[in-house]
Formats: structure tokens, sequence, C-alpha cells
């Protein structure tokens, strides 16, 4: 290049020049230097006819300018310095002078891509403007990717009615997208006021993405798994799942098998109810050899984190020597009021079947006369339901329906009217009153005697007992026919670990895996389609889960449940090694 002074009146700004056809730029930072000590950094020019066009200084020109209006020094004799280049192509100068301007004064969003776009019509390539500049592809890809844009958004950029941010947002956006946002703007413009009706920042994102945003990152499954729609960020290096639906199915599916894995290790592993925290500070760290747990953390945003070696505060005690440990009861798996409705609906199923096993029905009663129990005063089973709902579901079932249609009937064998009670049983301890019934009896074949034996054992057998437990291990009865699985019961089941091994022996481990961190209301949601065939194929037969069942199950060994435990100590007296 030739270094040369020359006359403000023989340069123009070139047509090359990123900055050319743009208004007089904002020269007050630099004007107060070139007021005292004028143009020290040369201007990079190029001769065109008798005049020479400005490739980069622009600036520079303006504020020489201003400076002699200002000193009233035609511009004639004023002479700055230059760097003569020689007359190359377009493009060349086209890149001497973007990178004149990047390295100075910083160029907007639009700006590059104006120039970006202007060497890729001289035939520059995306790699070869990355490299000149000093580059990624990715970035000068985002900048073109503002052709997209309507020209009211640019508009608004220029303006400064919209941020950097909100620029390479609406890039992303679908022509539709932009045309309602546009629209949006408008109405904000036309209503004059500081309000703002077309979103911006993150309601921009929100509005764009929609307001559950699960990035691509957080899936625990092979992306080649998922079969929907991906959204892409071009700027923020980041791909969001469009389908969530099948997103949680997969991820709720990766979470089981990790479980599974886990289990299989030896751990105790429990999956947190989506969005539910992780409150590390209750726990103490243990290895699995010492009692430690796992608790997979499930997040809104898809996220799943493993706390591995965690024993809770309250499972450890320490004895009064310091050294030992003691472990408290575990945790119950049902609530007492849903313990109160399998208790209920099991002795009512029981003392039906009683009716129609009278020599059954005599041995009890022997039992309970040698032995005694807590109503054989006697009192009958008063049956107090812990909710109004237990009581009404008791009343409704078709076991306590034949039940009272038998006792109406063993009153008129008797001769006798409903007793306080509302029962055959008097439990009043008057020996006149015993001694009537008595005389009655005598006047009654075995059978019709045995009838009444197994009415009043029936009466006073008491609701939860093992003996309810043992009379069911012994007469089998057909829990379908007098009993189905309802709302009631549903509602008052709340652990979630065996509501959902509930619905995995319902509906199978791919519903209940597919749905292991949603709340407990949803998975019974599920259960009761599967029940009523709503949305779902209905299950074929009666289906009777474990607590109904004879003898009782559960699905958490690691739970107490009281009925279980009563069934436990009669179970090996009838059932045999």
């Amino acid at each position: 290049m030739e270094l040369r002074n020359i006359a403000l009146s023989d340069l123009t700004i070139a047509t090359v020049n990123v900055r050319h056809a743009r208004k007089a730029p904002d020269v007050s930072d630099i004007l107060p230097s070139i007021r005292s000590r004028g143009v020290l950094q040369p201007l990079l020019v190029r001769p065109q006819g008798k005049l020479f066009e400005i490739i980069a200084g622009r600036r520079r020109y303006f504020a020489a300018i201003k400076v002699a209006e200002e000193q009233g020094i035609p511009i004639v004799e004023v002479l700055l310095p230059c760097a003569v280049a020689a007359d190359g192509s377009d493009v060349d100068a086209m890149e001497a002078s973007l990178i004149e301007n990047v390295a100075r004064a910083p160029m907007d969003e639009l700006e590059e891509y104006e120039a970006f776009a202007k060497l890729i019509k001289q035939g520059r390539s995306v790699a070869e403007i990355a490299k000149t500049f000093g580059l990624t592809d990715r970035y000068v890809k985002q900048r073109l990717a503002l052709a997209n844009l309507q020209g009211a958004i640019k508009d608004a950029y220029r303006a400064g009615r919209i941020e950097a941010e909100d620029l390479q947002l609406l890039a992303t956006a679908t022509r539709r997208q932009q045309k309602e946002w546009v629209t949006a703007f408008q109405v904000e413009n036309d209503l004059d006021n500081d309000g703002e009706s077309a979103p911006r920042g993150h309601q921009l994102k929100q509005w764009l993405f929609g307001a559950e945003q699960i990035a691509t990152s957080a899936a625990l499954f092979p992306l080649g798994d998922y079969k929907g729609d991906l959204i892409a960020d071009l700027f923020g290096d980041v791909s969001y799942f469009a389908d969530l639906d099948q997103f949680w199915a997969l991820q709720n599916a990766a979470i089981a098998r990790l479980k599974d894995e886990l289990v299989a290790k030896g751990w105790k592993v429990t999956v947190l109810e989506k969005g539910t925290r992780f409150q590390a500070w209750r726990y103490d760290e243990a290895d699995l050899d010492d009692g430690g747990e796992v608790f997979i953390e499930v997040r809104g945003d898809g996220v799943s984190e493993t706390h591995q070696g965690y024993r809770a505060e309250q499972d450890i005690r320490p004895s009064r020597d310091g050294k030992d440990v003691q472990k408290e009861a575990p945790r119950p798996e049902l609530t007492k009021a849903a313990e109160n409705y399998l208790a209920l609906h099991r002795h009512a199923i029981v003392r039906a079947e009683l009716l129609a096993k009278p020599g059954v029905a005599l041995r009890l009663a022997v039992a309970h006369m040698i032995v005694g129990s807590p109503l054989w005063s006697v009192k009958p089973e008063p049956q107090r339901a812990d909710k109004e709902a237990i009581a009404e579901t008791v009343s409704a079932s078709p076991a306590q329906a034949a039940f009272e249609a038998e006792q109406l009937a063993v009153l008129q064998l008797l001769h006798l009217e409903k007793s306080y009670y509302g029962s055959v049983t008097r439990g009043n301890g008057d020996a006149f009153a015993a001694a009537t019934i008595f005389a009655q009896l005598l006047t009654l074949n075995d059978e019709a005697v045995l009838r009444v034996i197994a009415l009043v054992m029936a009466e006073s057998l008491a609701a939860g007992s093992p003996l309810v437990e043992a009379a069911g291990l012994v007469v089998k009865p057909d829990v379908a026919q007098w009993w189905k699985m309802d709302d009631t019961f549903l509602d008052l089941l709340k652990d979630r670990t065996a509501i959902n091994a509930l619905l995995a022996e319902l509906a199978g481990k791919a519903v209940a895996d597919a749905n292991v961190s949603e709340p407990g209301k949803v998975q019974k949601r599920i259960i009761r389609d599967c029940l009523n065939g709503e949305g779902r194929e209905r299950v074929e037969g009666a289906f009777v889960p474990r607590y109904m069942a004879f003898p009782i199950g559960h699905y958490d060994g690691e739970k107490s449940l009281s009925l279980a435990s009563a069934c436990e100590i009669v179970n090996p007296l009838f059932t045999g090694p």
C-alpha cells in the first residue's frame, strides 16, 4: 500500500463499505481527539477515477468533516492520512472493510448479516467467511439466518424497539409466528403507550417454544427412540422436544429401567413424584451395607438426578451406649383409613361366607367360647368406619346385603325383635332373656340351631382380627362374588409405590413403568380406566388385588401392613409347612 495525504474533498464512501448508505454515524466518542490532534490513523482507500473511495475509516471521515465545518475550513484544504490500496476486486475491498469495522466499532447483528450476505452473493462460502474473520461456521450461519426475518422485525430492531436476543429468537420462528408477532407489535404501536403487546425476552421464548421446555440433554433414553419433532434453537445451541407426552413416556420407561438395575444390585430405590425435590439435609450418607438407599429425583424440566447412598435420619437411633443402632418400625404402607376399609370389607366377606358353612361356624363359636375374643361378651361387631364413604361402601356391598337378609330370617326363627344394636346378639347379660332364647332353640332341629349359631358367630366376629383371616383361609371365599374395586378404595390409597405396583398388576409392567414418576392420582385414574374400559382395554374377568386375597398380600415388603401381620400369624396353622 502507498501512504499519502488526500484532500477531504477528494474522498467518498465506497459502495462496498459495510456501513455504506446508512445515516451519518455517531462520532461523539472520537470527535474530541480529532479536534485536538487531527486524524492520526490512516483511512483505507482505493482509487476510483479522480476520487478515492473509503473502504474503511468512515467514522474518521465524518468526524473530520464536522471539525472542518466547526472551524470554517474548506474541505479542499483539509488533508487526511490515507493508505491507498491497489484497485482490487469488490470482494477483497468488502473483506477489508468488514475486518476494519469488526476490529473497531462493533457491528450489530443486522449489519453483520448484511455484510456476510454480500460476500455470499459475491461467491464466498460460509467456511471461507468464517476462516477469514476468525469466526465459527455456526456464527456465520446464525447471522445469515436473519435473512428469514420480516422487514418489520428488522425495522423494529434498527429503531431500538427490540433487543438482539429478541431478533435472534424471532429468526427461529415460523412465518406464521413472525406474522402474529408483527401484528401484535403494530397494535402496540397503534396504542402509543408504554405497554408491550408483543412478547419479548423470556416471554417471547415461552411463546415460541411453549411454557414447558424440555431440552434433549435431559433424555435418559437414546434420542433415536423418540419419533416426534425437535425444536432447534439456532442461537442457543439447544434443541427441545416438541411432543412432551412421548418424551415423558420414554423418560419414565428409562427411569423404571434404571430403578430395576439398582434394585438388582441390592439397593432400595424410591422414585420421587415429578417436581418433588430431594432434600439431602434430611438424610445421612450411608453405604448399601449400612442401609443406604437410592432416591431418583425427576424435575419438571425433564432432568432426573440419582441420589445414591442416603438413609433417612429417623431410620437410625443410637442406643444408650452410643454403639449399637436400632431401627424404628417401618413406615405403614397404607393409611389407617385404608386399612380400616380393607378390614371391614374382608370381615363382611368372611362372615357372609360363614352363612353357608354352619359346621365351620360352630367350631369357630367353640373357639370363641373357650379362648374368648374382644367381642365375646357377647357383643356384635359394630362395623365402625373411619369415614362416611367407607360405611356407605360396606352398607351397599353384596356381602352385607346377604348377611342382613339372613339376620332378619333368624330373628323370625327365634321370634325376636331386633336388639338395641339391631342384631340377634343381645350382650346385655339378661339371664331370663337367655333362658327364653334357649327354650326356643330346644324346639329347633340341629340344622336350625346351627343356622342360628352361624349367624351369631358371624355377628360377633371382630373385624380386622386374626380369626377373620383364619376363617378366610379355611372357607376360601370367592372375593369377586362379594366385592369389586371401587372409587372409595382407590381414594384411600396414598402410597405411590403400592399404587404403581397395583397398576402393573392390573395393566402390565409397561404401563406402570411409563407412569412411574406420575402423581398417584394420575396412576389411579389409569386404574379406573382399565377397570371401566374407558380409553383403555377393559380388564377381563374380576380383578382382585392382593389386599383382598386370602391370604392377604401387599405391594411393598419394606412397609408394614397390620392385616398382613395378622394373617402371617395364623397362616402356618392352616396352610401347612
